[in-house]
């Protein structure tokens, strides 16, 4: 069964959302059969990234606040990180536009590592205070992962994947998801937000059952027979 989400790079709650739907999966009985599936949304497009605007006050000028109840929010979501496990510096964090991050995830996931990069991505920005709109800060953390130095920068200096977020962006608009993260599972049962981990929990069971019954396994009789290893 597959598990859509859609998620950005700046969104705190996508990371704890992440954290949440992880502790989920690990108890269920079917975990190795869900496929995870990362996909884009940006929060803001427009937004020019500026390593020199502490983020506190990007946050209060883009929403209205005072300084100091941008700071209040953020302590906050601090502490909901803290609660999944995760270290939110906010007074480290780079204003930092997220397509180039999306097409980054977006070569990982060509390889079978999408996880891996949004979890690099989310403790590069909320953890580590690294530039993610940064060509070399994604090239050390593709690297990191197993990514071909060469390739992510022949990537990311050309508009390869480019299309692909946009697609993601499109298909979140046709969903009707208005915020992330939204996890979708099976195309039949949408989860808005970093729910509490049994909300999670009931909803994969739910929706695995589903799968399950619609997707049965089949009855094999086993025979003399030859596989792809030459053994027979």
């Amino acid at each position: 069964m597959k598990v859509e989400i859609w998620s950005d790079v700046m969104c705190p709650f996508c990371y704890i959302g992440k954290r949440r739907f992880e502790a989920a999966l690990e108890k269920s009985a079917h975990k190795d059969e869900i496929e995870i599936e990362w996909k884009s949304f940006q929060l803001n497009p427009d937004m020019v990234t500026d390593p020199s605007i502490n983020i506190d006050q990007y946050l209060a000028d883009k929403k209205g606040w005072s300084l100091e109840q941008a700071k209040e929010m953020n302590a906050h979501v601090t502490g909901m990180a803290a609660e999944a496990g995760l270290t939110y510096n906010f007074d480290k964090a780079v204003v930092a536009n997220s397509f180039k991050a999306h097409r980054f995830t977006h070569l990982a996931k060509k390889h079978g590592l999408g996880d891996a990069a949004e979890e690099q991505l989310f403790k590069a920005y909320f953890t580590d205070g690294r530039n993610t709109d940064d060509i070399n800060t994604l090239i050390e953390l593709g690297t990191a992962i197993g990514l071909d130095s060469s390739e992510i920068k022949q990537t990311l200096e050309s508009d390869a994947f480019a299309e692909e977020v946009r697609f993601d962006v499109y298909e979140s608009q046709q969903l009707g998801i208005r915020g992330v993260p939204f996890f979708v599972l099976d195309r039949k049962y949408g989860v808005s937000g970093a729910q509490a981990v049994p909300v999670f929990e009931e909803t994969i069971e739910k929706a695995f059952t589903e799968w399950q019954q619609a997707n049965p396994k089949l009855d094999v009789i086993q025979g003399e027979s030859c596989g792809p290893d030459g053994n027979c």
